[in-house]
């Protein structure tokens, strides 16, 4: 069974920082790209960052050089660490492992950041 678990979310300050983390199984997670999404009130999901099994990363024009995913692939696990926090940052938070045809996601975390 396929499980993606996401934690690290929370309230956080404008300016400040959290750390999002992504505890997958039943997956292969080294052949998986990695990626975080988020869904904020009365929006659509939209794409943050995502990481291929190769290391290589993109990112959303709106989080570039402020948040950084990172893969950790003996434990199955990616991060998305997020700084300089602004209000607009403020959404549920999804990882999705994809890989072929596959997709996969998790339920959710949810980020507030308060101005």
């Amino acid at each position: 069974q396929v499980q993606l678990v996401e934690s690290g979310g929370g309230l956080a300050q404008a300016g400040g920082s959290l750390r999002l983390s992504c505890v997958t199984s039943g997956i292969r997670f080294d052949m998986n790209t990695m990626a975080w999404y988020r869904q904020a009130p009365g929006k659509q999901r939209e794409f943050v960052a995502d990481i291929t099994n190769f290391g290589g990363t993109n990112y959303a024009d709106s989080v570039r050089e402020r948040f950084t995913i990172l893969r950790d692939d003996p434990n199955n696990v990616v991060y998305l660490q997020m700084n300089s926090l602004k209000s607009d940052d403020t959404a549920v938070y999804y990882c999705n492992a994809r890989r072929l045809q596959d997709s996969f996601w998790g339920q959710g975390t949810q980020v507030t950041v308060s101005s």
